[in-house]
């Protein structure tokens, strides 16, 4: 399915599925957030030994998420979260809050909302449960969760 609009914005799990992800799903111009550079630059911190998986490496696994990371910061020009979308955000925590969840648990998320709302931009997401009870103030692009990932 060709993607309808010529520009959005990438959520976090796109940049990070994306080499994956079919192309025709995403508009030809794309962009990032700060909020999605912070989330992938904290990723490598978060790779821990697992137990229960006799063939993880966790030294693959950080250098996978640092090999996305130095792409993301070669390839995009992050749009900050400016005092615009700190307004924004209390109107998306307002909207979230009205459909009975918690925003605390999803303020990443929630802040590039406020950053897509505020550059007027589609958001494209693989997630878009995340962004549920935003349809008024956000138009969030559904985008195919790849089911078999290669060199992972």
């Amino acid at each position: 399915m060709p993607a309808e609009y010529e520009q959005g914005l990438l959520d976090t799990n796109i940049v990070i599925l994306r080499k994956w992800l079919d192309p025709g799903e995403l508009p030809a111009e794309v962009a990032i957030t700060a909020i999605t550079l912070a989330e992938l630059s904290a990723g490598p911190h978060e790779v821990r030994r697992n137990e229960d998986q006799d063939d993880y490496d966790e030294h693959a696994e950080r250098a996978r998420r640092l090999d996305i990371l130095q792409r993301a910061e070669n390839e995009f020009d992050p749009i900050p979260f400016d005092a615009e979308a700190a307004r924004l955000y209390g109107r998306v925590c307002a909207a979230v809050i009205g459909t009975g969840r918690k925003p605390r648990r999803r303020v990443a998320d929630l802040m590039i909302a406020a950053i897509a709302i505020a550059e007027e931009l589609p958001l494209f997401t693989t997630n878009p449960a995340d962004y549920k009870g935003l349809d008024e103030l956000l138009t969030v692009v559904p985008v195919t969760r790849p089911t078999v990932l290669h060199d992972r």
